[in-house]
């Protein structure tokens, strides 16, 4: 169904030419040896990979989805799948960013994004399998003990066992502290474990050996609330003491959850009883550790909405040059055809440049975001490192929430490209909606990030880090400021930088006096965020783009028109999300429930 070529040449624009990655890595030890040639030959056998094996499984595992045998409780994935993993592992792909002394290849992080992108474009179901799998090794690499980096560790890296996050229960979501599973020592050091949890994705499959359940859980005479919760790690099959699979543990699915979308991939009851794990961390501590993979999984969740973004868009292009209907409204422009290809029309290309405007966006934003995480990891000056700290965690939030919410945008305009067709199942276009929509609620839904990034990443530390990626855009503004070629992108960056400086401390006294003004102006502000963090980016490629325009090469072109629509069409929202944000909780909370 469809088609998908992975965006190679943007992806090497961004790594080569905005974020000169390559200078970046050299500064970095472990990755010095890492140059253009390498990065390149990664993003073409990536793209291979991708669209050659995933992608045409895509619409077929979406019809098939998984199934679950209630006898065994075991669970089949759609056809083709399994053999797909094999091909995956046996081209080392689940160990490109791991660490070579557990087997991986060493790769950075700002590299391996590129890759994951190529992954949720192509199969946004099949791709969480190894996406979660790399979140537990992350987690189990700054929080676990020796002996289970040891145990564990080569097996996530080689992509031979798969992990999983178990967090929900039924009669709770985001309220982990309100979480009823519980743990009991044993007196070899292990613990019991037992309780159920709802909507764990992939949490049981058939296409690895083992699987890796990183669950949370209450000790004995844990303190109440978020304060009283543990990580264990939980094996499907307990290991040998050669690292072959062993005992069956009493960790079971009981059963698999009917969605809308993401059909391909087994979203699970998962029921322990008694089941042996091993404490991650500290007790009473599992939060801390938990949130290494809570924030490895808003990432992904924001390249998977990336991913169908930039799909989406690719396919509602090639249909919009081929679909004929109508004339334009200034005159044929193909006379020699019953009707005009509908790209002719001024609507249509709002749709399929709204779409290409966020996937552009989205992509250079996921990246410098990569990159700092790469340097938050690994660059020797210590203060580098908690900058880039601080930026990752401050724009985790705003990466989750306003690339989901771009991509429900974009794909819905990209489906209305179609009319008729893009509610057809053949066509695939209504797919890439349904999957793009759980993007928006899980790993924390995207109200949940705004008060995140508005109440704990900004007003906590009275907006020290929003002021620190602030002097950023500054020094940017200040520096191309008398540019009157880059004036239509500078002039609106800095009106727009000055505004979010002047809406946040407006928020910040009126919080002081009504906690309900944060939670009434968190999700429009985080939108007005993500726009600035976009005008930035897309004001710096068009300085880019500018100076290689008559190189003769399209591509400058384009992004520079790309860029104009986003700043004409996209980039005015932010007036009325201020005003949004401005209004104050009482017309939301006035009302009495009663009422309503």
């Amino acid at each position: 169904m469809g088609q998908y070529v992975a965006p190679i040449r943007d992806m090497q624009f961004l790594l080569h030419e905005f974020l000169n990655v390559t200078d970046e890595l050299k500064q970095m030890p472990k990755f010095e040896d890492v140059d253009a040639d390498i990065i390149n030959q990664v993003l073409e056998e990536g793209a291979k990979f991708t669209q050659d094996v995933l992608f045409p499984l895509n619409h077929s595992g979406d019809r098939e989805g998984c199934s679950f045998d209630a006898g065994s409780k075991a669970v089949t994935t759609p056809k083709g799948f399994k053999e797909a993993y094999k091909k995956y592992v046996e081209g080392g792909w689940a160990a490109l960013a791991c660490d070579p002394e557990y087997g991986g290849q060493g790769l950075p992080i700002v590299l391996n994004n590129s890759f994951y992108e190529m992954l949720n474009s192509s199969n946004q179901a099949w791709s969480m399998y190894p996406g979660l799998s790399h979140g537990a090794y992350e987690c189990l690499l700054e929080h676990g003990t020796d002996e289970q980096k040891k145990t564990y560790l080569p097996k996530l890296v080689s992509g031979d066992w798969t992990g999983t996050m178990c967090l929900t229960e039924a009669h709770c979501g985001t309220d982990l502290g309100m979480l009823r599973t519980k743990a009991l020592p044993n007196a070899d050091g292990s613990w019991n474990i037992t309780g159920s949890k709802i909507f764990i994705s992939a949490g049981e499959h058939d296409m690895a050996e083992n699987i890796l359940h990183l669950v949370l859980a209450r000790v004995p005479d844990a303190p109440e609330g978020s304060k009283g919760i543990s990580l264990f790690l939980v094996p499907k099959f307990l290991p040998n003491a050669d690292g072959t699979v062993g005992e069956r543990n009493p960790i079971a699915c009981g059963a698999i959850e009917e969605k809308m979308g993401i059909h391909g991939n087994s979203t699970c009851q998962m029921n322990l009883d008694g089941a042996k794990g091993w404490i991650i961390g500290q007790p009473n501590k599992g939060l801390n550790a938990m949130f290494v993979f809570m924030n490895a999984a808003r990432l992904g969740v924001g390249m998977q909405s990336l991913g169908l973004t930039e799909v989406a868009y690719q396919n509602a292009l090639v249909y919009a040059k081929d679909r004929l209907q109508m004339r334009s409204l200034s005159g044929p422009k193909a006379p020699e055809k019953p009707a005009d290809p509908i790209i002719v029309h001024p609507d249509v290309r709002r749709m399929l440049l709204t779409a290409k405007a966020y996937a552009e966006g989205a992509r250079a934003f996921s990246s410098y975001v990569a990159l700092q995480i790469d340097r938050e990891l690994n660059h020797p000056d210590e203060e580098v490192r908690k900058d880039a700290a601080d930026e990752v965690a401050l724009l985790t939030p705003v990466i989750k929430a306003f690339l989901t919410d771009n991509a429900w945008i974009a794909t819905s305009e990209a489906m209305q490209v179609y009319g008729g067709h893009g509610y057809i199942a053949e066509w695939g276009m209504e797919q890439y909606v349904r999957d793009a929509r759980i993007n928006m609620i899980y790993e924390g839904t995207n109200t949940i990030q705004s008060l995140d990034l508005l109440g704990r990443k900004i007003l906590m530390d009275n907006g020290a880090k929003l002021r620190k990626f602030g002097e950023k855009i500054k020094a940017f503004v200040e520096e191309n400021g008398t540019d009157e070629a880059l004036s239509e992108f500078i002039t609106p960056l800095g009106d727009l930088g000055d505004k979010v400086t002047k809406l946040t401390m407006e928020i910040g006294m009126k919080a002081f006096q009504n906690p309900d003004e944060v939670g009434a102006a968190a999700v429009p502000y985080l939108r007005v965020v993500g726009h600035l963090v976009y005008s930035y980016f897309f004001a710096q490629m068009a300085k880019i783009a500018l100076a290689k325009e008559d190189s003769g090469d399209n591509f400058y072109k384009a992004k520079l028109a790309t860029t104009r629509f986003y700043f004409a069409r996209l980039y005015p929202e932010t007036a009325m999300l201020i005003r949004q944000a401005r209004s104050g909780s009482a017309n939301l909370m006035a009302l009495d429930a009663d009422l309503f």
